[in-house]
C-alpha cells in the first residue's frame, strides 16, 4: 500500500479541512492501533481514507449508492450524507485500488457503526471523532478514555452520537442503535455517570 500516493490523490476530492481532519484521522487510528495490537498499516490507510466521498453531493452518494448495490431505506434517503462511509468503502477499491475487506468494512461504518464490529472498525469509528482537531463538548473524555477501553470509549461515542442526533430531532440511523446495543451486550456493561 502506497500512503503518499493515497495522501496525494485525496488531496485531489477533498477540501482543505477535510484532508487535515483525515491526516488526523490517520494519526490517531495508528496510535490507536498500536495500543490495541491491529494492523497498523491498515488503521493508518483506512484513518487516512475514510472520508473518500465526503464531498460528494447527496445526489452523487444516492446515485453511486445505486451502482454499488448499497441497501437505501428511509433513514439514506433523507438524509444521504450517511451514504458517505458505505459509498467510500467502494470507492477505495474503484479509485485507490484497495480491495482489503477490513479497510473496507472500517470505511464503511466509521459513521454509523454496525453490529459485531471488529477491533480495526472501532479504531476508525474513534478516531474520525476524537482526531486532535475535533473540539466538542466531550472529547477529551472521550480521549481519555480511548486510552485505556477500546469498547468503552466507542460506546460512549455512539451514546453521544445517540443524544446528539436526538437532540437535534433528527432521524436515528438503526445500524447506530444496533451497533450501541451489540457492544453493551457483547461488553456486558451499561457506562453510568457520563459526563458528556
Amino acid at each position: 500500500m502506497n500512503l503518499e500516493f493515497y495522501i496525494d490523490e485525496l488531496k485531489k476530492v477533498l477540501n482543505e479541512e477535510r484532508f487535515k481532519h483525515s491526516l488526523g484521522v490517520m494519526e490517531t487510528a495508528e496510535k490507536l492501533a498500536i495500543k490495541y495490537n491491529a494492523d497498523i498499516e491498515k488503521a493508518k490507510v483506512a484513518g487516512l481514507l475514510h472520508d473518500c466521498a465526503k464531498n460528494l453531493s447527496d445526489e452523487e452518494l444516492i446515485s453511486l449508492a445505486n451502482k454499488y448495490n448499497i441497501q437505501l431505506d428511509d433513514v439514506l434517503l433523507r438524509s444521504p450524507s450517511l451514504l458517505h462511509g458505505p459509498v467510500g468503502g467502494y470507492l477505495i477499491g474503484d479509485y485507490f485500488g484497495i480491495h482489503d475487506e477490513e479497510i473496507k468494512r472500517a470505511v464503511m461504518l466509521h459513521t454509523t457503526g454496525d453490529k459485531d464490529m471488529t477491533v480495526l472498525d472501532k479504531i476508525i469509528f474513534l478516531a474520525d471523532y476524537i482526531e486532535p482537531n475535533r473540539n466538542f463538548e466531550g472529547v477529551e473524555n472521550l480521549r481519555k478514555a480511548s486510552s485505556s477501553d477500546l469498547d468503552g470509549a466507542v460506546i460512549m461515542a455512539l451514546d453521544q452520537t445517540i443524544n446528539y442526533v436526538i437532540k437535534k430531532h433528527q432521524l436515528l440511523y438503526t445500524k447506530t442503535v444496533i451497533a450501541r446495543n451489540d457492544m453493551i451486550i457483547k461488553t456486558n456493561s451499561i457506562l453510568q455517570n457520563i459526563d458528556f
